[in-house]
């Protein structure tokens, strides 16, 4: 695949204008593209990174490429790694269950307890409910109080038998992670990952974040900016999305996931083998709209008109990060925002980028059909719960409606406890489309059903089982 040189004046400049187009504060663009035999002998890997707006609209800090945001989710690949390496150590295999290695560990499924794996940790498909937002304080001992209280969880689906998004899976990995090395998450992931890469910008605790120019989440961009009532979530959660960088750190991560496992200076941090399975098929997505088409084992994998791309989103508090590879090519793109929802200027810039360096188009936007689709609703009116959310689609007035309700710590957090009702514009069979408040962007809302039976709703990557009528 050929491959077209960085253009660092363009790119700088339209990154600036697509951030003002949509509104956000402050953001980080970075690219990475590896030297290819067709640059010549002695040729270097191009790196190229801006920053625009500012960190935070009550201080007007401005944003550099030396600053620091949350990347939220994209630290699950983070944590996927480090877990890959203790797989490549022998200390466990995928198929390992959980509970030989936490000997204590006590689901609210005691099936499940003794069962699940570290496979359906990492692919999303334990059904442990995945927004637990526990807060068990700032000690060292934060995880392991948050996994002793996981049996206090739902199991929303039977182990296995869907896909969906799951925060607790990977604190509960994080705890893996801590069993067997004997340090903390934190330090794990300092030892394993930030220090062989050389990572000086790129930390998992508050007061480590501080000493850099730091964003702070925001709610609400453009002309009447809204600043996030707090900078971030409990530690506990620290391995599903706690990991703070800048883009030129994030790309020398995604280096090592391109280059087979090796850093810039060769030393190896993951197996091929490991970073293969990484990036492999391992399960499908009921909803391939949103994300991707299927998981691997930390990446999402999505189909770019025939050419697979892996990568990994990041939302927190206001803030919000995208991460994409195109390994058959050796481009890396990485963004950092401080706005809740980046996935409008996502789907501008990422299109932009990946054409312009190598003729790749993303798929088209998710929108409603400009002609009204005939869809009977019936089959899906009801009550959907889980952990937190509540989902209630009902007709009214002629129209298929749904409304929206988040409780717990994360919505204490941003200050979304109040009900959200949109309309359920319908797509296809089975397949609605919502826009959210606070998005300019329309979500896929997928029906579907179990092979045994029980009815489900899968939004914003969240599969949500029916309550019986």
């Amino acid at each position: 695949m050929t491959t077209t040189p960085i253009d660092a004046a363009h790119w700088e400049a339209r990154f600036a204008e697509l951030v003002k187009k949509h509104g956000i504060p402050g953001a980080q663009l970075g690219i990475l593209r590896l030297a290819s035999a067709s640059d010549g002998a002695g040729a270097e890997d191009e790196v190229f990174t801006t920053a625009t707006g500012v960190l935070h609209t009550g201080t007007g800090q401005p944003a550099t490429t030396d600053s620091v945001f949350q990347i939220g989710s994209v630290s699950k690949v983070w944590t996927a790694t480090v877990v890959m390496q203790l797989v490549d150590e022998g200390r466990f295999a995928l198929d390992t269950p959980v509970v030989e290695i936490i000997p204590e560990l006590s689901l609210g499924d005691p099936e499940v307890t003794k069962t699940v794996t570290v496979w359906h940790l990492l692919t999303h498909t334990s059904g442990i409910d995945g927004d637990v937002f526990t807060d068990t304080g700032r000690g060292d001992d934060a995880l392991e109080k948050y996994v002793a209280q996981l049996g206090e969880a739902a199991q929303n689906h039977p182990l296995g038998a869907t896909w969906s998004y799951c925060n607790s899976g990977f604190s509960l990995l994080g705890r893996i992670i801590e069993v067997v090395t004997g340090l903390t998450w934190d330090q794990a992931m300092k030892e394993r990952l930030f220090a062989p890469l050389g990572l000086t910008h790129t930390t998992t605790l508050p007061e480590e974040a501080m000493v850099f120019g730091h964003a702070m989440g925001h709610l609400k961009g453009g002309d009447d900016p809204q600043v996030a009532p707090v900078w971030g979530l409990p530690r506990s959660v620290g391995p599903a999305g706690l990991i703070t960088s800048r883009t030129e750190d994030v790309l020398a991560f995604a280096r090592m996931h391109l280059t087979g496992g090796l850093t810039q200076d060769g030393t190896r941090i993951l197996s091929e083998e490991g970073v293969a399975a990484m990036a492999a098929y391992q399960t499908e997505c009921p909803e391939k709209i949103l994300l991707g088409d299927s998981w691997g084992l930390g990446w999402f994998r999505c189909d770019w008109n025939g050419h697979r791309a892996i990568g990994h989103d990041g939302n927190t508090i206001g803030q919000a990060a995208l991460l994409r590879l195109l390994p058959e090519a050796g481009i890396a793109v990485s963004v950092n925002t401080n706005l809740g929802s980046a996935i409008p200027l996502y789907q501008e810039l990422y299109e932009e980028i990946f054409s312009a360096l190598v003729d790749v188009h993303l798929p088209a936007p998710f929108e409603v059909p400009a002609e009204p689709v005939d869809v009977d609703p019936t089959p899906y009116l009801g009550t959907y719960a889980r952990e937190s959310v509540l989902e209630e689609v009902y007709v009214e007035k002629g129209k298929t409606w749904m409304r929206t309700t988040v409780s717990g710590p994360v919505a204490e957090a941003s200050g979304d406890a109040e009900p959200e009702v949109h309309e359920l514009i319908a797509v296809g069979d089975a397949l609605f489309a919502v826009k959210p408040d606070k998005s300019e962007a329309y979500y896929p809302v997928r029906f579907y059903s179990l092979p045994t039976g029980e009815e489900y709703i899968h939004f914003g990557a969240r599969a949500t089982p029916k309550r019986p009528a």
